[in-house]
């Protein structure tokens, strides 16, 4: 992945399933990739106890994505808009992000200004920022 992110210049996003204990609310969380994740920090800046990772076939029925594959561009398959899209917010600040086109194969580096302004707006998503 260095030489991948290296060759785009720009980090690859870690992107994130999650969901509630439940299993009733679906999270996509695109975060640095160096940046540690604790559940316990993000569930309270959404309201949202107990994430853990959303299961396979979650992943595929909401975003069409297989495992090692999720990314922002999937909320184009999430139609009925059950994933919420949060963003660390240096992620969200940067001027470029990099994230896989639903296949973990190949790489893509996009205006992040493009993803807020265009494409979310496209798919009816809004971004929630939070701090890691």
């Amino acid at each position: 992945m260095r030489l991948v992110s290296q060759a785009l210049g720009v980090s690859i996003c870690k992107n994130l399933f999650l969901c509630n204990r439940q299993k009733t609310q679906f999270y996509l969380l695109c975060m640095g990739p160096d940046k540690p994740f604790h559940t316990k920090d993000l569930s309270s800046q959404i309201g949202s106890a107990r994430l853990s990772f959303g299961s396979e076939e979650a992943l595929w029925e909401l975003l069409r994505c297989a495992p090692g594959s999720a990314t922002i561009l999937g909320l184009m398959n999430d139609r009925d808009h059950r994933v919420r899209l949060l963003m660390e917010r240096e992620v969200y600040e940067a001027p470029y992000l990099s994230c896989h086109p639903c296949n973990c194969t190949s790489s893509l580096k996009l205006e992040t200004a493009d993803i807020l302004e265009k494409f979310l707006p496209h798919t009816g998503h809004t971004v929630t920022v939070v701090d890691l």
